[in-house]
């Protein structure tokens, strides 16, 4: 087994002793005040003020800057208040606490360790339902009706478009470093699916090289899209969603990885704990 360091990040104070029970690391965002015993993305070198639009990007920025030096296990890992990696798929609905911290990853074992990283499971983005479609698209799907019949044109470009803005991914892309801005254009137009909501688990040694790819990008992109504009969801927390997908091409390129279940679980079912 491989010791990890494994933070756990949440917007909500109330969370703070239901994380160190899952034997987590508590990471505090955004204004409500936590102790002086969770991490924080407001000490030091900070952009705190963005978390609005950087979404966890804040914490990893802070911990960029501040302590990833500190850090001494050979892993590091990452999951939210309200997702987590897990051994196996597992059934969520009514699910103590006592099955939730028996099934999540707290640790490396000999399998996990012949990989690089950990990423979540892929998702799928072809697969969009019909519903979805009728509610949020159904101009763009008529006025491209091949797109209801060929999946293979359903790839991860176009899903950028339509949730995060037409012609907001190509912009971004054309300021990355020339390493990587064709393979990552190629990632986004030829894949369907990629590793979900910012959450993966790594060794140590390899977060700074992350860290300094994906920062300096989006600092260039805030020059386009700025903060004041973005106004719906989708676009206000556009550089999280580009972080989703370069976090996911980023890794898969450059280091052997495996992929485990994310469950969707919130620790507030825990509260009364």
């Amino acid at each position: 087994m491989k010791k990890i360091t494994f933070y756990c990040l949440t917007l909500n104070p109330d969370h703070e002793e239901i994380i160190k029970k899952l034997s987590y690391l508590p990471v505090g965002l955004g204004d409500k005040k936590f102790s002086e015993d969770c991490l924080s993305d407001k000490q030091g070198l900070s952009i705190s003020n963005k978390n609005p639009f950087y979404g966890e990007y804040t914490f990893h920025y802070w911990l960029w800057k501040n302590h990833l030096d500190l850090i001494q296990t050979e892993w590091v890992g990452f999951c939210q208040y309200r997702k987590f990696f897990v051994k196996k798929k597992i059934n969520t609905k009514d699910l103590n606490f006592i099955d939730l911290k028996s099934q999540i990853v707290t640790e490396i074992n000999d399998q996990i360790n012949d990989a690089d990283c950990i990423l979540g499971d892929k998702f799928i983005v072809s697969n969009y339902k019909f519903s979805k479609i009728i509610k949020k698209h159904l101009f763009y799907f008529l006025t491209n009706p091949d797109l209801f019949f060929n999946k293979k044109k359903r790839n991860l470009k176009l899903q950028f478009d339509l949730f995060h803005g037409k012609g907001n991914l190509d912009l971004a892309i054309d300021l990355l470093d020339q390493k990587n801005k064709h393979d990552f254009k190629t990632f986004m137009y030829q894949q369907d699916s990629f590793n979900p909501h910012n959450m993966f688990l790594c060794k140590t040694k390899l977060l700074r090289g992350y860290y300094e790819t994906i920062f300096p990008w989006l600092e260039k992109c805030e020059k386009i899209f700025g903060f004041n504009n973005l106004k719906d969801y989708g676009s206000q927390r556009i550089y999280g969603f580009l972080a989703e997908r370069f976090l996911s091409y980023w890794f898969t390129k450059n280091y052997k990885y495996i992929e485990l279940p994310i469950i969707g679980k919130d620790l507030s079912d825990y509260r009364n704990l």
